[in-house]
This record gives structure tokens, C-alpha cells and sequence, in this order.
């Protein structure tokens, strides 16, 4: 739209218009309009690999690092993971879990500053927002085939 002059040039006493699609008219363009861009970085595997090896060790020397013999729920109850948070002295937790289980992700989804994960979206990024790092010996044994 917007390809005829709305009037001519000169002679009208009004301001010069080229197109009703200018950014100064009602239903015209937007100046500078967001535009939709793509801000991921590309991070190379062993680059990767290492940051995870680095937080691990960072976690390790740091006491912030909880390795459960299991972790086992029947059903969601989040009074009986606020139990097990406490008695490991873990605020502000990350649970890695071999594989999902709706029972321990249910009960933690509710905690403030707790979250679960499994060892397959495991990130550097959610280890270092977390104080404790929680998992079990399967968790553990999977995180070594990967990145040991």
C-alpha cells in the first residue's frame, strides 16, 4: 500500500507527503521495528565437555556436591522431599536424575530454588545457578561414561 502520492508537491500549503505508509501517519510504518534474530552461539563439543568436567571439580572441592545411594519416591509428596532437602542441608538444590520420574520431579517442581533434571539436559549454566548439586550413584556412573 501507500504507492500514490496523497497530494501533489507543491501549491497545498500542507507538509510534503511521499506515501500515507510514513512512520509520521496514523496506520504507517514503525521506525526501527524489532526484528526477530537468532542470538545462539555455537560452542564446540570438547569446549563443552570441558566446562562440565571444570563444574564438576568446582563442585566437588566446594562440599557442593550430594551423591545419594538412591532416591526414591512412591508418590509426589513434596513434604517428603522438603525432609530429604533438609536432611542433606540443600537450599538452593539441583537434582540430576538418571531418567525422568514423575514421582521426584512432582515433588521438587514445587520447592522455591529447587529444581530436577536428568543427565541428558544436564548444563553447565543450571550447575552454577544451583548451590547443591544432588544425583544418585546411577546418575553419577551415567555423567562418567559421558564426559570421563
Amino acid at each position: 500500500g501507500g504507492g500514490r502520492k496523497p497530494w501533489r508537491q507543491k501549491g497545498t500549503g500542507r507538509a510534503r507527503a511521499g506515501t500515507i505508509r510514513s512512520p509520521l501517519w496514523k496506520g504507517g510504518g514503525v521506525i526501527f521495528a524489532p526484528k526477530s534474530r537468532d542470538y545462539s552461539k555455537k560452542v564446540n563439543k570438547k569446549v563443552k565437555a570441558l566446562a562440565m568436567k571444570s563444574v564438576f571439580s568446582a563442585k566437588a572441592q566446594d562440599n557442593e556436591l550430594r551423591v545419594l545411594n538412591q532416591l526414591v519416591m512412591d508418590a509426589p509428596k513434596t513434604k517428603e522431599m522438603v525432609a530429604v532437602l533438609n536432611n542433606i542441608n540443600a537450599q538452593k538444590a539441583l537434582i540430576v536424575l538418571p531418567e525422568n520420574n514423575e514421582a521426584i520431579i512432582r515433588s521438587a517442581n514445587n520447592i522455591p530454588k529447587v529444581a530436577t533434571t536428568t543427565v541428558s539436559e544436564l548444563n553447565v549454566y543450571d550447575m552454577l545457578k544451583y548451590d547443591v548439586l544432588i544425583m544418585t550413584q546411577e546418575s553419577l556412573q551415567k555423567i562418567e561414561e559421558v564426559y570421563a
